[in-house]
Parts: structure tokens; sequence; C-alpha cells
């Protein structure tokens, strides 16, 4: 088991380093970037007014609107001849995020990286088998560059082509496997189509995320492929993957990586900081980067954080895992709801496979919720493919009955047959909401 010191640091020694950090992050703001300059300014503050932690709350927040309006550079604290990456968000809603890195960015982002993958169990001289994508998505890059760093020999196989990925599997025994566990999940399905048994693969352990997954869906890819998953966490404005990870020994909670990153949770309403243990909004600023660093940041995460030593032994703040994020929660006839809540309960139906979509329409003023699952591949051949059967009928009620007690949402329920719901080789698109689109002018 690898552990640096820093992960061992006593709360009176992170704090401290962090103060030193966060200083001269604000400095840097407030001497390079316009933005922070003006939003100082209007709070009629200086960097000088902050000398503890705990006068963070005295400071700005950044909104990815922010980063929007600012785009393409004007948020950066660095000359662009400094810059040696850029990445961005799709920009499907709208203008993309664009984030940059100098080389000492990079460099400090592989040891994060690196530090991750080992938390959840990579080791030097493993092989590492990274199906993230590659490109503008920080994903495949930072966890290659980390993998890498450790001292893996990496197979930047990016998503997709999921012949490869089972024959690269099969032929190069990685130890270790990363991307989002819709996609690894596929890999799974593909090799037991043609009568292969993922549990036989060398694949030890599983680094998942990029996308909202459940203790269920943990559960589904532990037994598929007898490994041990661990959750990463990360998002472009703030670095990208690593900026926490879950370790492989208690997989109850999520590192951060805190010489790096301060942490937050504020309550997204009142805007006011939480207690441990409580839900609430993640917001981070970086300590240490230079040609993009954050003050902070509201990811719209919801998650608690804890301050307790874990039972690996390190003293680092952990997260819970993400419950969802603030905007994808669904607000069907007045009741919240989270994907992940919805995964949680389907799971648990074992007539099912692990696929669904939330389909939502509007029938004049009432949202209509239409859920799609998959009958699983035992039942199907039981009932002959008669979708009609009574069986089929009967496991319709228990999900039916399911969501309305547990996520107290009456919703009709299509049972499809086994691969029905398109898979996907990056994030899975679990919401179709056709809700919007009648407020599109």
């Amino acid at each position: 088991m690898i552990i640096h010191d820093v992960e061992m640091y006593s709360r009176k020694e992170m704090k401290a380093l962090q103060l030193s950090r966060l200083k001269e992050t604000l400095i840097k703001v407030y001497d390079k970037v316009p933005f922070y300059q003006e939003k100082f300014r209007e709070l009629a503050i200086s960097p000088e007014d902050i000398q503890t932690l705990e006068d963070i709350n005295k400071l700005p927040f950044t909104k990815k609107s922010d980063l929007r309006e600012n785009y393409p550079f004007n948020l950066f604290a660095v000359d662009m001849k400094e810059l040696v990456r850029l990445h961005a968000s799709s920009g499907t809603s709208g203008k993309p995020t664009v984030v940059g890195y100098t080389k000492n960015d990079i460099s400090n982002w592989s040891d994060i990286v690196a530090r991750a993958i080992a938390i959840a169990g990579g080791e030097p001289a493993g092989i590492f088998h990274n199906a993230y994508g590659y490109g503008l998505f920080t994903g495949g890059l930072g966890l290659h560059y980390g993998g890498e760093r450790l001292g893996m020999a990496t197979v930047p196989i990016s998503g997709g082509n999921t012949d490869r990925q089972i024959s690269l599997i099969k032929d190069f025994k990685p130890t270790v496997i990363a991307g989002t566990p819709s996609y690894i999940l596929k890999i799974a399905e593909e090799m037991e189509t043609r009568g292969l048994n993922p549990r036989e693969s060398s694949i030890k352990f599983g680094i998942f995320g990029a996308e909202p997954w459940s203790e269920e869906m943990r559960k589904v890819l532990e037994e598929k492929f007898d490994l041990k998953a661990c959750d990463i966490y990360g998002l472009s404005e703030v670095m990208g993957p690593g900026v926490a990870v879950e370790c492989h020994e208690a997989q109850n909670g999520l590192h951060i990586a805190e010489d790096h990153f301060f942490v937050e949770v504020i309550n997204p309403d009142t805007l006011e900081q939480v207690p441990d243990g409580e839900e609430g909004e993640l917001v981070f600023t970086s300590l240490t980067k230079e040609a993009f660093p954050v003050i902070r940041y509201r990811t719209g995460d919801i998650a608690s954080i804890t301050r307790e030593t874990c039972r690996c032994g390190r003293t680092t703040t952990r997260m819970s895992r993400v419950k969802g994020r603030i905007d994808d929660m669904l607000i069907i006839r007045g009741v919240n709801v989270f994907p992940s809540e919805i995964e949680h309960y389907l799971i648990q139906i074992q007539e099912l496979a692990p696929h669904y979509q939330v389909h939502l329409a509007c029938d004049g003023t009432l949202d209509i919720v239409e859920l799609h699952v998959e009958i699983n591949e035992e039942i199907y051949q039981r009932v002959n493919g008669n979708m009609a059967h009574e069986h089929i009928q009967s496991v319709v009620k228990k999900v039916q009955h399911s969501m309305k007690n547990n996520c107290l949402v009456s919703m009709n329920i299509k049972a499809l047959a086994p691969k029905s719901i398109p898979r996907s080789e990056g994030k899975a698109i679990r919401i179709l909401d056709k809700r919007k689109s009648l407020f599109t002018i």
C-alpha cells in the first residue's frame, strides 16, 4: 500500500499548508485576473484580509456561468505563452467552459492522479487499462498521465471499440481498469455474450466515475469482474479527475487531495457553510493551479464531508459519493428525484438488467414519466420472449410499486427485451426530458 506523507498530516499541519497556498493563490488572482479584481472590489476586500481558513467565507463564489461569460481565456492568470494544454467542455448547453494548464499544472495533476490510482489499488509495474475518452474531455489524458507517473504501463485504449477492449484485456492482462461505469458494464456484457467470464480476467481494481452511479451498480460491477470498484471524482473547472477518490480498503468516502484543493459544503439556497456530515453543494478552491485558479467554485454536486481518519490510515478529508447534481435533479409533480435514487432501487429488482432510461413529457400541466427498463436474459428466455406474459407484467407492477413507495413518484413502466436500451461508450444517457422543448421559443 502506497501512502504519501501529506495523506497522513494532522489537521493542524494540513490547515497550515492550505492557508499558505491559499494566500499565494489569492495574490495571483487579484494581480492577474480582472474578473476576481472586480469581485474583490465589490466586496471591499483584498488578499490581505484572509488571515485564516475560516476567512474564506468572505471571498466571492465562482459559477460555471462566470466561465462561459469570460470565454475563452479571460479567467487565466498566466500569459498564453506559458500554457502547454487547453481542455474544454462540449458546450452543448451554451458556450463551452475552457480550462488551461501550465507545465507545472500538468506535473501537479499527474502527481495527484498517480496518488488517486494508488489509493484505488494501482501499483507500479502493473498494467493500467484506460477506457476513458481522450480529447478535450479531461478524463482520458488526466488518468493517462497519472498512470504513467505512478509507474504503470498505461494502455491508452480510450472509449469505444469494445471488441478491441476485450482483446487487449485478454492479451495484456491489466490489473486496473478505468472508465465510466456504464461503459465498463457494457464491456462485461459483451464478454459474456462471447462466452468469456469477466471474473476470470486479470483485473483486480476498477476506477469509475464521470457519471452518477449507485452502490447497487458498484455491486454489479464487482460481481461481474471480481474486482474492487472505486469512485473517482473531479471536474475540469477544478482540475480534472483526481480531486478525490475512494480507497480500495474502506470504499467509504472519497479522499480529497487537500494539499491542492480546499473544500466547503454550502446550503445552495442560503450559500452558508453547513456542518460536516450534512449534505449540501460542494465548493472547491484551488491551491496550486497556475494557469486557471478558481476561488470558491460552486460545483453543483450534492455531497457531504467528514474529517474522521479513514480505516486505511489516511487523515485527509473525505467527501461522500455524489448524490447528484443540482441541475440534474428531476422535479416531477413537485417531487425532487435524483437519477441515482431511481438506479438505487431498480438494481435491487433481480428480474431487471442494470440499464434504464427515464422519459419525461408533459400533458398540459401534468408531468408524464415513462421509465424504460430491461428484463434480464434469464427471465426473457423463461417467457420465450413474450413481453405480454403475466410474469413480465408482475415485474412491471413490482417496479411501479418500488418507484411510488421509494421515490414518491408514479411512473408508467415500459419493460423491454434485453439490450434494447442504447449502450453508451462514454457517459450514459439516463434522462430524456422532452418537457424542456415545450418552453423553447
